[in-house]
């Protein structure tokens, strides 16, 4: 039995991905084959294709951060996982296909009652955001924050989530997404004709209590201007080359060393571990069963039509979260 995937040929744009069949195997001892529903589409996967990432994997290969899907078949020493189980897996690469081979022990249980779109939003996106405000900021109610890129899938995720911790929350995106921000009860700031650093340090002369910035480390700086002493910047998402990995690394050292009292902290989603990423899905489910997150779903693609939902994620006009799914749940 065949099935198929998307693969990425060469570094470039969508018009490098192409659709390849690949013959079924029996999983090995320690694996679950699991037949795909749903994935979200991230720029970690433009990342991987452009290769502007400092530690590449070479084409071809398959895109596909995290997928949730059903067990198809298991190897005899998979335990806690049976065939027929619901469940959601981080792979990094290889989600976007029919198919796909999971270290049993990586793959946690996902309650079949949810919508698949939009629990497929959260295995990423609201994963990211949940570990770096509750695992790395350790945020409590009241605190006052900002995002740095508050209107796609990860900073929708941190306005969802940072509403129900209930912080006090600034946003930057364009004006067309405020809308967005405002909804959520954060407060918008347009980050092409506005000054976020004047913004708030009008409205809070004391200093915000964390930055979450997805954008780079060009806004370090002005991220620290608007931490009170204590406050904490927590970046994420991996630098655009191997020289970035070095001046970012850089300069982590250098801002944690100023004697301001104010931190600069990395986060990825593979240094906390296994464990707490299941740990921490849970909980995102159980929100999710609550109506107390709803992931906004900008777009929904079949699994093979991967390479329409690049094309729009690349246009930067996304707001929330793009997800393929089988053309039955379409």
């Amino acid at each position: 039995m065949k099935y198929k995937s998307i693969v990425v040929t060469q570094r470039g744009g969508p018009e490098t991905v192409r659709i390849v069949e690949n013959e079924l195997r029996l999983p090995r001892p320690q694996e679950a084959r699991v037949r795909i529903l749903g994935a979200p589409v991230c720029q970690d996967d433009v990342a991987a294709r452009v290769g502007n990432r400092p530690f590449r994997k070479k084409p071809p290969f398959v895109p596909g951060y995290s997928c949730i899907g059903d067990v198809d078949a298991i190897g005899e020493k998979v335990t806690g996982i049976n065939v027929g189980d619901r469940v959601a897996a981080l792979t990094q690469f290889g989600s976007h296909a029919q198919f796909i081979y999971v270290d049993g022990n990586a793959l946690v249980h996902v309650p079949e009652s949810l919508k698949l779109d939009e629990a497929a939003a959260l295995t990423l996106n609201y994963l990211v955001a949940y570990q770096v405000l509750h695992r790395v900021a350790r945020v409590k109610a009241g605190d006052q924050v900002l995002i740095i890129g508050a209107s796609g899938g990860v900073g929708t995720a941190f306005l969802q989530l940072g509403k129900v911790a209930g912080l006090k929350m600034y946003g930057l995106a364009s004006a067309a997404k405020h809308a967005e921000l405002v909804a959520h009860g954060a407060v918008p700031i347009d980050y092409h004709t506005q000054d976020f650093v004047e913004i708030i340090k009008q409205d809070v002369p004391q200093g915000l209590n964390f930055v979450f910035n997805g954008m780079g480390e060009e806004y370090f700086a002005r991220g620290l201007a608007v931490l009170q002493p204590g406050g904490m910047l927590v970046t994420y998402g991996a630098p655009q080359s191997f020289a970035h990995f070095l001046l970012l690394a850089a300069k982590l050292i250098l801002y944690n060393l100023l004697p301001n009292g104010k931190t600069i902290k990395g986060y990825g989603t593979h240094r906390l571990g296994t464990e707490l990423f299941k740990e921490d899905w849970r909980v995102l489910y159980s929100l999710l069963v609550q109506g107390r997150i709803k992931p906004i779903i900008a777009g929904r693609f079949p699994l093979m039509g991967a390479a329409d939902a690049y094309r729009l994620l690349e246009n930067g006009t996304v707001t929330g979260n793009l997800v393929l799914l089988t053309p039955e749940l379409l």
